[in-house]
Formats: C-alpha cells, structure tokens, sequence
C-alpha cells in the first residue's frame, strides 16, 4: 500500500497539540508570535476538553464491556478524553432502530451500517459526513491498515462515506460436518461435494433419527450456497442481493436475468436440490424451521452450509453437550492465487452521522482503535482474564465474558487475530484471504448501483423472491412449477432493474476504461 502523505502530517499536529498543552504559561514570549501560539493554544484546548462519543452497533453487551471500556477511558485520558456510550440494538432491530435514530435527527455520533441493512439508501439521504478530508488529518492509522483495494472499492460516488469493516476479502464458507459420525461409519475425509452427498447417504442408512442434511435459507439456500464454490464461471449475486434471477458471471461486467435464459448450472443446483428434498435426503421441514442452526446444535442433522472457514466454538459446544458429537468444516475454496474473484467489498461499515458534534473526535478516536494494544483491547477484553496473546496473530480464549464483536465497529485485515482453537489449517485460509493480492479483481469492484430509479421494483421483487425463492433452492416444491409462477409474477420488475442495473454497469466501466 502507498505510504499516505496525511500520516507525517498528523504526526506534527499531534506533536503541536501536546506542546500547545504544556507550554501553555509561556505564550507570551514574543509579540511576533502572540498569534499563532493563542491559535494553537486555543486548537489545543478544543481538541482534548472532555467529550461523549455516542456510539451505536448490533449485538449484546458483552459482561465485562464496562470494565473494558473503563480501561479504554483510561488509556485516552488527558491526550483524546473521550468518553464512550456505546448503544448495543439487537440484530433484527438494527435496520428500524437507526433509520429511526438517523431521521429524528438523534445526537449519535458513529453508527453501524451495511449494505444489508440500509447503507445506500442513508448515503443517499445525506445522514452520512463525507470521510476523506477527517481521514487524512485525523485517521492515518484507519487508512493505513485497510488496502487500497479496499478503500477504492467501498466508495460511494467517489467518496469515503463510511469505514469499511472486514478482516478478509473474501467470505469464507464450509459445510459443518458431524465428523464423529463419519468416523463411527468410516467414510474417509469429505473432500468434494459427491463426497458429502455420499456420506449423506450413509446418514440416512444409518442414522434413523437424524436428517442427513439441513439447510439455511436465503442467500443460504442449499442452491443458491453452490455459488461460493463454483470456478468454472464464478456465478454471483448482483448489489441488489440474493433473488435466485439475477446473477453475475465470467467477470464480464453483464448482469444476467435468468427469466429471459435459465443458465444450466444454476437450474442444476436446482434438480439437485430437489433430488435431495425427494430423496429424503433433506430436513423435511426446513422451510418451517426459524434456525436451521439451533436445529443442528441440538443435534437433528449431520451436515449444515455455514459462513466462515473453521468450526465457531460455541456451535462446536453446543453439539458436544447435546449429543456428545464432534463437528468439522469442510470447505471447497480454492486457495490457489488468483482463483477467485473478489470486488474487495466490505460487509460491515461504520459512518460517522451528519448531526454530530464530534466529528474531528470521533475520528481520533477510531484512529486510536487502530493502533495495537488498543484494538487489542476493544476487540478481545483484558489480557489476562479474557484473553491472552498467541504470537502476533492469535489469541487463546480465557473466558467467555467478553463476547467476540470487533466486526460491528474494529475489525481490518491488519490488526485482527485468529482465535487459536481454530486450528492450523483454518487460520491459513483466513490469513490466505486477508491479503488482496490472492484475488482476481472483479470488473465491478468499486461499482455502486443507485437503486433510487428502481426502488419500488426492488421491493416488489424482495416480496416475490421471499414467496418463491426458498421453496424451489431447498427443493421442497416442484422447480418447474414454481419458477412459471415466480416469473410470471416478477419478471416485469426483474427486467426493469436489470435494465436500470446495466446502464450504470456500462457507464461505470466506460469511465474504469
């Protein structure tokens, strides 16, 4: 990554803070520079009197967070002398809960958003205080540990609107395999997916009282999931999310409408899917079902789709005290260089609002985050009691009293580390995708699609693809059947995005070129 000019420059104003603050009593030494010592004392007083940052991320507050962030406070008093509240709002809450703080014009300062949440349609609404200028004077240290990749590709109409958060370039995704039943009925090491579905099959043979298979739904769906894994064409979602229609492919800079022509690997995860619905192959209420995940920790299938590479702790826990079952992840990622393709996009982000008072503070504040022992410290609790250091990349877990969350408000690629109860070859492929280098770019990174001209097709579309896209993924109805209905209901707002989507596609590459 290029050095940024801004760093050298925040070095000296650092420098000229901290002397304004000692020197205070001695400004007076000659009228010549009267002036500019008032300014700077004046600059220096505003910059490090006492201020609250409000601060809102999803999730539960963590037990022993107000003993982390009294050591946080700690740390900055009398040089940044913020204050934190953070507000924690639960996941399913996040999406009403800040459009209804960002609207109201509510004192927040930094607040959590995604794409998946509502983050193009707050940019668009000017919620959000534009970051390049605060970080090149005040966030050397935010810009330093995040690729240029990583920032050219999360912009929005050229500018830095929000902190992209991510620790990899790429999602990892495994299937979960109860491996203490593949020993039992000695089916070797699952290395392909005819592998799982065989060992599937051994499943239903054997194991009456389980499903050999269960699914999430979704952009999870067992279908829609084979995308992650395919090299041949490398099928994606398009920015709008995941509709079982539209797709990406070849990283050609196409968007293609699968009302108009069925692609013949897609419509194959399709009948596969439904093969293993028929077969009995299948959890047979999966659709039912609010968590495929509680189901699979309690212990009512063999074989799961998961995001991340390796095995959580908790999950592996809980199918350990459940059933006495043993968990392991397989994974068909490729970790050869250039393999796959990535748009160098974040998932998660945090923006600093419009409204707030503490702009210059706030950012000072993330800079500080991003600095070792700091983001240490925020993003695994007290060394000693919640964690302790494995080398300069891992952690061993002392306790479980301060939940892992550097995701919603810390997390880079540089500074993240790996929690050592992953194993060897599961931290190799999370460092294997931390750096940029390992991908192919997409043609579309740094690629935005303004949705505005089609929002009410996107919404009409999201109500129809919640109505048919997980019963055809999963396999639960008759593909062909299901996918007249979807078409004849949706493709007239399918094409109207599709449309809309490769105008700006077109323009976008044209100025790339």
């Amino acid at each position: 990554m290029k050095k940024w000019i801004s760093l050298g420059l925040t070095a000296v104003t650092v420098m000229a803070v901290l002397a304004g603050c000692s020197n205070g009593d001695k400004v007076a030494e000659s009228a010549t520079s009267s002036a500019a010592t008032n300014t700077q004392q004046s600059s220096a007083v505003k910059k490090n009197e006492p201020a609250t940052l409000k601060i809102m991320i999803p999730g539960d507050r963590p037990k022993d967070f107000d003993s982390v962030i009294a050591e946080a406070e700690k740390r900055m008093s009398g040089t940044l002398n913020v204050k934190l509240n953070v507000v924690f709002v639960p996941f399913s809450d996040i999406t009403q809960k800040t459009q209804v703080t960002l609207a109201s014009g509510e004192d927040v300062d930094l607040v959590f958003d995604a794409p998946w949440v509502h983050l193009s349609q707050m940019v668009a609404g000017n919620y959000y205080e534009p970051l390049d200028d605060l970080l090149k004077q005040y966030g050397p240290d935010i810009l330093k540990t995040r690729s240029e990749q990583l920032w050219n590709s999360n912009k929005y109409n050229g500018k830095i609107m929000a902190i992209p958060l991510t620790n990899s370039y790429f999602q990892g995704r495994v299937f979960y395999v109860r491996k203490d039943l593949r020993e039992k009925y000695g089916v070797a090491p699952i290395k392909t997916y005819d592998d799982l579905i065989s060992y599937a099959k051994v499943i239903k043979e054997k194991e009456t009282n389980i499903a050999p298979i269960i699914s999430n739904k979704g952009p999870m769906d067992w279908a829609n999931f084979r995308k992650v894994f395919d090299y041949d064409s490398h099928i994606d979602d398009t920015q709008i999310g995941t509709n079982g229609v539209l797709f990406l492919k070849n990283n050609d800079g196409k968007v293609y409408n699968m009302f108009d022509q069925m692609d013949s690997t897609v419509w194959n995860w399709i009948i596969d899917a439904r093969k293993l619905y028929t077969d009995k192959l299948m959890y047979q209420d999966v659709l039912s079902v609010k968590d495929a995940k509680a189901e699979y920790k309690a212990g009512k299938a063999a074989i799961i789709n998961a995001n991340d590479f390796g095995v959580n702790a908790d999950d592996a826990a809980a199918v350990k005290k459940s059933v006495n079952g043993e968990i392991e992840a397989v994974t068909l990622f490729k970790q050869e260089k250039g393999a796959n393709v990535s748009t160098f996009q974040a998932w998660n982000f945090l923006a600093l609002t419009h409204v707030s008072k503490n702009k210059e503070r706030a950012i000072q504040f993330l800079n500080w985050t991003q600095q070792k022992d700091n983001y240490d410290l925020l993003a695994y609790g007290i060394k000693g009691k919640n964690w302790e250091p494995v080398g300069d990349d891992q952690y061993k877990k002392l306790d479980n009293d301060y939940a892992w969350f550097p995701y919603a408000w810390l997390w880079n690629p540089t500074m993240d580390r790996y929690d050592q109860s992953l194993g060897a070859e599961t931290i190799a492929l999370n460092r294997y995708t931390a750096v940029a280098e390992n991908f192919t770019p997409s043609k579309l990174a740094g690629f935005t699609f303004d949705s505005a001209s089609v929002a009410n097709e996107v919404a009409q579309l999201n109500t129809l693809r919640d109505k048919y896209m997980d019963p055809i993924f999963n396999g639960v109805v008759d593909p062909q059947t299901y996918w007249d209905k979807y078409k004849a209901e949706a493709s007239s707002a399918v094409k109207k995005i599709q449309t809309e989507m490769q105008k700006q596609i077109d323009a976008f590459l044209s100025v790339k070129k």
